[in-house]
């Protein structure tokens, strides 16, 4: 099919298209790219116009007027919520005359979770299709007259491919749990060197003696007044980190009633009262936890609920991996080990796109050598395969 039969628009809303034309793009096993997932962050007010997120999602057409693939992107007036920090590049930008704000954002409004960020219809050739996409956000920063684009938290395969078309690559580093076909989080912990493995043998006995309950949560169990209780822990935890949280209490609401099964809710509680919770995200093949909060500080409670129950829920339902978001070199003592994360930019400017390629081509080399010297730090016995 020749590509000059396609069609590209941008709409603001996700409601000016169907849950199933988006989903059909969408199949990756990432709950993070559906559409209910999406349409909760802008209906709730989470991710909107008024609070800096004005979408601009790319849906290409056939010359049927069948849709074969959107990418979900935002003009941004600042770079808050996504865990891909550029702005040295603004402060930068700015300095020397330019308006870095607004730029293009294609990512999942405060999710640092990767996926597929160009969300093609399945087919035999995504090659035309990327470049129709990667077409249409340049000329989305041209009609703008933007600073730039950014795809971020993007597969590696998409971010080589955009590569190839002319955007500056940009790695960096997470932690991850990986399920090596475990039965039982004692085989986990039997993969671990003899001191790794007392010392979380202790740190989970010390919050056992607690005497607290864990209640893991999901689809129909999970009631308003769990969310409720959860938003206090949410919000009390996102105003000391970021001074405004990104969420409100109806996003909460709206992804229990459209995609209860996705979630998992892990809530501590002391005798009747519920005192900390965690929320993860069901995947296909991994578990994200998302977000954590407590109003009360127990010490090694975080580890428990966050990465302990996590790995025991995965092990049980036989996913691959947990994903616990941003940050954490203190995770690799846990068990969880360092994988690299990848972006595309485009930078409109010639000449601080060339600067830009030289800061990312020494940044990329440090987090490679980065990575070699974390993955020599896990706590698993020598020449176990992780």
């Amino acid at each position: 099919m020749s590509t000059t039969e396609w069609t590209l628009e941008t709409i603001s809303t996700l409601d000016d298209i169907s849950s199933t034309e988006w989903n059909i793009c969408a199949q990756s096993g990432n709950p993070f790219i559906r559409y209910e997932f999406l349409h909760a962050l802008e209906a709730s007010g989470s991710a909107c116009a008024e609070t800096g997120w004005y979408a601009q999602h790319l849906i290409l057409r056939d010359e049927t007027g069948q849709v074969r693939a959107v990418v979900p992107a935002y003009l941004k007036s600042h770079s808050c919520g996504e865990y891909v920090f550029d702005q040295s590049w603004a402060e930068a930008f700015q300095r020397a005359g330019g308006n870095y704000y607004p730029k293009l954002q294609v990512s999942v409004p405060f999710t640092p979770a990767t996926g597929p960020r160009l969300l093609i219809k399945p087919t035999d050739n995504e090659k035309p299709v990327i470049q129709a996409l990667e077409h249409g956000l340049r000329s989305l920063c041209e009609r703008h007259q933007l600073s730039s684009a950014h795809i971020t938290f993007m597969t590696q395969n998409q971010s080589e491919a955009m590569s190839e078309l002319g955007w500056l690559q940009r790695t960096d580093t997470q932690f991850h749990w990986q399920n090596n076909n475990y039965q039982c989080f004692d085989d986990f912990l039997g993969a671990l060197s003899s001191r790794k493995r007392k010392n979380i043998r202790k740190e989970r006995a010390s919050v056992a003696k607690l005497g607290f309950t864990f209640e893991l949560i999901s689809g129909k169990d999970i009631k308003e007044h769990h969310w409720d209780r959860f938003f206090e822990f949410y919000h009390d935890t996102g105003a000391r980190k970021w001074g405004t949280p990104y969420l409100t209490r109806s996003f909460f609401s709206l992804i229990s009633h459209y995609m209860a099964d996705d979630v998992l809710l892990i809530m501590v509680k002391d005798g009747d009262r519920y005192i900390a919770g965690a929320l993860n995200f069901i995947g296909s093949s991994t578990l994200y936890g998302r977000y954590w909060g407590t109003l009360e500080d127990y010490p090694g409670l975080h580890f428990e609920t966050c990465y302990y129950q996590a790995m025991e829920f995965a092990i049980a339902q036989g996913l691959q991996t947990v994903e616990a978001g941003a940050q954490g070199p203190h995770k690799l003592a846990r068990g969880y080990v360092p994988v690299t994360t990848w972006s595309a930019h485009h930078i409109s400017n010639p000449d601080f796109s060339a600067a830009i390629s030289d800061y990312l081509n020494r940044e990329r080399s440090y987090v490679e050598q980065d990575n070699e010297i974390l993955s020599n730090q896990t706590p698993f016995k020598k020449g176990t395969d992780q």
